[in-house]
């Protein structure tokens, strides 16, 4: 069982992670985001860095991947490999922050990887506003994060409202976190957990 949590900067991911992969013993994988070294420099200059940060992230989760297919177990996985080609690279081409011949390298590369990539059997998006995500990245306090505009925000919910309409790799369920606090309130996370439920007995 492979299931993956989609969503923007600030969104839960993180959290619903930990909550999930211990309540259905799951065997949690996150994004590396700490060990990432072009992060600092990526939110400081953002058109320097911007293909050597989403090739970092497109390596790390193409390696994760492959891991986790060898495990057996079953898995929980904080954001997705296509993510960043679906909605992250292409924001920074788009915005003018990362060059075509580095924009067509990256997706080059993508359509590589993507043939040896199993999709989850279940995606769960968390779908938030601006308000809610520009909260949630104050409350967590990372420095580098303190330079993230509203209209990268923006842009990047954009994008994966888009996407999330054409998503057909497998299961995906949709969650609204605006009016949820799954991690004080245990009726919400309940619900949350009966939703998923209800999808993996469908998987079987």
């Amino acid at each position: 069982m492979h299931v993956a949590i989609a969503g923007n900067i600030g969104a839960g991911k993180t959290t619903l992670t930990k909550l999930l992969a211990k309540h259905y013993k799951w065997d949690p994988h996150y994004e590396s985001v700490d060990e990432n070294p072009y992060l600092d420099d990526f939110y400081g200059e953002m058109e320097r860095w911007s293909f050597n940060l989403q090739v970092y992230f497109l390596n790390s989760r193409f390696r994760q991947i492959l891991e986790l297919r060898e495990t057996g177990k079953n898995i929980i996985q904080d954001r997705t490999i296509y993510e960043d080609s679906s909605i992250f690279a292409p924001n920074l081409h788009a915005m003018g922050l990362m060059t075509n011949r580095d924009f067509s390298n990256y997706s080059s590369l993508f359509e590589l990887m993507e043939k040896l990539v199993t999709p989850p059997d279940l995606l769960i998006y968390l779908r938030a506003s601006i308000e809610t995500l520009v909260g949630q990245i104050h409350k967590r306090g990372r420095d580098y994060e303190n330079s993230i505009s509203i209209d990268y925000l923006s842009r990047l919910n954009e994008r994966y409202e888009a996407w999330i309409t054409k998503y057909s790799k497998g299961k995906l369920l949709i969650i609204d976190v605006d009016n949820l606090n799954f991690v004080d309130n245990p009726e919400d996370l309940s619900s949350i957990i009966e939703r998923i439920d209800a999808q993996i007995n469908g998987l079987f």
